[in-house]
């Protein structure tokens, strides 16, 4: 199966905040992400300076991201901590 969807976390440099999002394209989705940041864009990605990317898990449809992506953003801040260790210790 081809995995052309992604559900994906960002972070700021202090590991403060994170961004849960899906994208079908992650290297351009995060120099969005960055460019928000360095021009002061409204975006809460943007204003929380979060574009270092913790995690992500790839999907063969839209469907199924943005259902993971619903799912993980119910989570509370422990068990996103824990999927993002498991996935990228440091």
């Amino acid at each position: 199966m081809l995995l052309s969807y992604f559900v994906y976390i960002v972070t700021n440099q202090k590991k403060t905040t994170l961004y849960i999002g899906v994208t079908n394209d992650i290297q351009r989705r995060l120099s969005q992400h960055y460019f928000d940041s360095q021009n002061a864009r409204k975006s809460f990605a943007g204003k929380c300076n979060c574009y270092h990317l913790v995690y992500y898990q790839g999907f063969g449809s839209i469907e199924e991201a943005i259902d993971r992506e619903k799912e993980m953003k119910k989570w509370r801040r422990e068990k996103k901590n824990r999927l993002i260790t498991s996935f990228n210790p440091n």
